[in-house]
């Protein structure tokens, strides 16, 4: 049975999850300027310097311009308003999306996972996270294009939650400067945790309001 309409907490959840992404994500960005051109003392680029330049370089840039574009078009692609009275806005958002993720996120993604800065385990978190994304984007695609749009929704919901891994990672770190923890296995932990947790807590809230 459906929760009622006054005690249904999904119409603020969505609006309070896009508010708190767009300014993570804002932060992320601002973050920018240090990395045109690298500043290798910034955090993420730290130690970096004998590496960074080929093929790594332009991945680096490839992953931090898609990274936040999908997320943007994953936002609009979740308004039912948009959806309902712009069907192909709609549409055309959500094949742009779809390419930006498997033309550079993913592949961007995968390359840079290969030098995760705290090693193996880290990497495979990232990798696993890569090519999860490039799933649930395929067979959400795919759903539509078959037109079963109920199955549609729940695997785009899955792409957008794994998206937000990014937003997720940004908090942990943020947390962990307040916190003062630190160490390689914190960094491995958060590549595992900043999508298998929203991703476990995506399925069980679908699951609930199903039942």
């Amino acid at each position: 049975m459906r929760p009622s309409s006054l005690t249904d907490p999904q119409p603020l959840l969505k609006p309070l999850l896009g508010v708190l992404v767009c300014v993570v994500l804002a932060a992320i960005v601002s973050n920018y300027p240090r990395y045109l051109p690298p500043d290798f003392t910034s955090d993420f680029l730290l130690g970096r310097a004998d590496s960074f330049f080929g093929a790594y370089q332009w991945t680096f840039y490839a992953h931090l311009a898609a990274g936040p574009v999908s997320l943007l078009l994953g936002l609009a692609l979740g308004s039912d308003g948009l959806r309902r009275r712009y069907p192909a806005v709609h549409r055309v958002l959500g094949r742009l999306q779809i390419a930006v993720i498997l033309l550079f996120l993913v592949p961007s993604g995968l390359w840079m996972s290969a030098s995760a800065a705290t090693g193996a385990v880290a990497g495979l978190g990232f990798a696993t996270l890569a090519l999860a994304t490039a799933a649930t984007a395929v067979l959400g695609w795919r759903a539509a294009v078959v037109r079963r749009f109920a199955a549609h929704g729940i695997w785009m919901t899955r792409l957008f939650t794994l998206l937000c891994s990014a937003v997720v990672l940004r908090l942990a770190s943020s947390l962990a400067i307040l916190t003062g923890l630190h160490g390689d296995w914190l960094y491995a932990a958060s590549a595992w945790a900043s999508w298998l947790l929203p991703l476990a807590a995506c399925e069980a809230w679908r699951i609930t309001r199903r039942g």
